[in-house]
C-alpha cells in the first residue's frame, strides 16, 4: 500500500510539471499568433555597410568544407568590410585540405584567414573566442559547417542592428535534407517549432531568446561586454545568450530569413547533437538561473519563462519517469478501485498531450499549409515524433543528470556529409559511431518491457494507456532497431 502511494505521487509530480511546462508553452504559441498579426517593416539600409567578420568553426569537417567555403565567399557584402575566418580545430587530414581552400579564397583577393589550434581548450566557445582576440569586425556572424546561407543574408541582418543597444540578430534554420528519412523529418518537425513558435513567442512576450550557435551575427562589444564565450558549458550559445541579456541587451529574431543546414541522418549523429543541447541546458539552469531569478529587471512571466526554458530538456527525465511507472499504475487502478477520483485527475494532466499537439499544428501549418490531407499528415508526424522522442529519453535523461550532477565530458561534434548534394554514399563514409553501450540495452529492454505494458492492457481490461504504450513500444524499437542496423 505504501509503495502505491508513493509510485502515484511520483508519477502525479511528474505528469503536473509537465502539464504546467504545455500551459507555458501554450502562452509561447497564443504570443506568436498575435506577433503574425503585426506589420513588420524591414529597417533602412546603413548609409555605411560596417565590417564584419564571419567565424567559421570546424572540426574534422572534410565532407562539407568546400560546399561552406564556396557559399560563404560568395555572399553580396562590399568586399573591403568583410573578413571570413576560418577557424580549424582539425585533426585529421581536413586540416591540409581546409587549409588549401583558404588559400585559394585568399589568392582570388577575399580577406580570409586560416587560424587552426594546436589544441581544444574550451571547444567551439575557445576557438570562437580565439577568433575574436584577432577579429577586424564590427559585427560577428557565426555559421556552423553544413550551413549555407543565402547570399543576400549579411545584407538582410546587419540593418537591424540599428540601435545601439541589439546585441544580436538571428536567424531560423532551414533543412536542405527535410524529406531525406524519417529521422530527418522528424528533427525538422521538432526544429520548426522552436525556431517559428517558440523563438517568436519569447520575444514578442519579451522574454529571453537565444542565439543558436550559428547563423546569427553578434555585435563584437556585447560579447566582450557579456564575458566572452566561455566553455564551462557544452551549449555555449545559450550561456553567452543569457549573459548578455541579464547584462540589458536585446535580441532580435528574424523569422522570414531562413538559413539552410543539413540535419544529421545517422542516428548516432542525431544522439550525439541530443546529448549535448540537454546536458548544455542543464549546465546553464546550475549555472545562471539564480542571477535570473535574482534580476530586479525581469519581470515575474519572464523568470518563469526563463525557468522552463532552460529545464525544458529536463522534460524527458520526466516523460520516461511517467512511461516507467505507467505500467505499475495499471496495476495499483486495477487493484485499487476506490481510488477512481484519483485516476480521473491523473488522466485530466494527460491534456498536456493535446497542447503540445496544437503548438506543433500550429508550426506544421505554417510551413505545409493547412487542410484536412494536411492535419492528418501531421497526426501521422506528430505521433511518430513523440514517440521516437520518448524512445530517446534514457539517453537524454544521462545528458540531463550529468548536467545537473556537473559531470563534466567532450564537446562530441555532429558529422556531416553534404548528403543535398549526394545521398548515396554517407553510409561508406567516416565519423559514423558505431559503438554500443548499456543505454543500448536498456533502451532494448524497455522496448520489451512495454510489449509487456501493452500485454498488462489485455490481463487487467484496462485499454486507457495503449495507446501510450503503443508509441514507448514503437520509439524504443525504432531506436534499437536504428542502433544495431545503422545502415538501414
Amino acid at each position: 500500500m505504501i509503495l502505491d502511494y508513493i509510485i502515484i505521487g511520483i508519477y502525479s509530480i511528474a505528469l503536473l510539471v509537465i502539464l504546467l511546462y504545455s500551459l507555458a508553452q501554450l502562452q509561447l504559441v497564443l504570443n506568436y499568433k498575435k506577433a503574425k498579426q503585426q506589420v513588420s517593416k524591414n529597417p533602412i539600409e546603413p548609409q555605411e555597410w560596417p565590417k564584419v567578420t564571419i567565424q567559421l568553426p570546424l572540426y574534422n569537417e572534410k565532407y562539407v568544407v568546400k560546399r561552406l567555403l564556396d557559399n560563404i565567399s560568395k555572399l553580396e557584402y562590399p568586399s573591403s568590410q568583410l573578413e571570413i575566418q576560418v577557424l580549424d580545430d582539425s585533426t585529421d587530414e581536413s586540416k591540409a585540405y581546409t587549409k588549401k581552400l583558404t588559400e585559394d579564397l585568399i589568392q582570388r583577393g577575399i580577406n580570409a584567414k586560416y587560424i587552426h589550434r594546436t589544441n581544444r581548450i574550451d571547444f567551439k566557445a575557445g576557438a570562437l573566442r580565439e577568433g575574436l582576440d584577432e577579429a577586424e569586425g564590427e559585427f560577428i556572424a557565426v555559421f556552423d559547417a553544413d550551413f549555407l546561407p543565402q547570399l543576400n543574408w549579411l545584407k538582410r541582418t546587419i540593418p537591424h542592428f540599428n540601435t545601439p543597444h541589439i546585441g544580436v540578430v538571428q536567424t531560423r534554420w532551414g533543412h536542405v535534407n527535410r524529406d531525406y528519412s524519417l529521422l530527418t523529418k522528424i528533427q525538422a518537425f521538432a526544429l520548426d517549432f522552436h525556431f517559428l513558435v517558440e523563438q517568436v513567442g519569447r520575444k514578442y512576450g519579451g522574454h529571453f531568446i537565444n542565439f543558436n550557435g550559428t547563423a546569427g551575427i553578434w555585435r563584437k562589444s556585447c560579447i566582450l561586454d557579456a564575458g566572452n564565450w566561455q566553455g564551462d558549458t557544452l551549449t555555449e550559445d545559450l550561456d553567452l545568450s543569457y549573459r548578455a541579456q541579464l547584462r540589458g541587451w536585446t535580441f532580435t529574431y528574424l523569422k522570414d530569413v531562413v538559413t539552410p543546414a543539413e540535419l544529421p541522418v545517422v542516428l548516432s549523429a542525431a544522439r550525439s547533437q541530443q546529448f549535448r543541447w540537454n546536458k548544455g541546458a542543464a549546465e546553464n539552469f546550475k549555472k545562471n538561473f539564480s542571477e535570473i531569478w535574482c534580476s530586479k529587471d525581469l519581470k515575474p512571466l519572464s523568470k518563469l519563462h526563463s525557468f522552463f526554458h532552460l529545464l525544458n530538456s529536463s522534460m524527458f527525465l520526466l516523460i520516461l519517469t511517467v512511461a516507467i511507472l505507467s505500467i505499475p499504475i495499471l496495476y495499483i487502478k486495477f487493484q485499487q478501485e476506490s481510488w477512481d477520483i484519483i485516476f480521473y485527475i491523473l488522466a485530466a494532466m494527460g491534456s498536456s498531450t493535446f497542447i503540445f499537439m496544437y503548438g506543433y499544428w500550429t508550426s506544421y501549418k505554417e510551413i505545409h499549409k493547412g487542410g484536412l490531407v494536411s492535419f492528418f499528415k501531421f497526426i501521422g508526424l506528430f505521433i511518430t515524433f513523440f514517440s521516437i522522442a520518448m524512445g530517446l529519453s534514457v539517453h537524454n535523461s544521462l545528458a540531463i543528470l550529468e548536467g545537473h550532477f556537473n559531470k563534466k565530458s567532450a564537446f562530441i561534434r555532429t558529422p556531416k556529409f553534404d548528403i543535398s548534394s549526394n545521398t548515396d554514399t554517407w553510409k561508406d563514409k567516416t565519423y559514423i559511431n558505431k559503438k554500443l553501450s548499456i543505454l543500448n540495452g536498456v533502451e532494448l529492454l524497455l522496448f520489451c518491457y512495454f510489449i509487456y505494458g501493452l500485454y498488462s492492457a489485455y490481463l487487467t481490461q484496462d485499454f486507457g494507456l495503449v495507446i501510450f504504450h503503443l508509441m514507448l513500444t514503437f520509439g524504443f524499437g525504432f531506436i534499437s532497431f536504428k542502433t544495431l542496423f545503422p545502415n538501414h
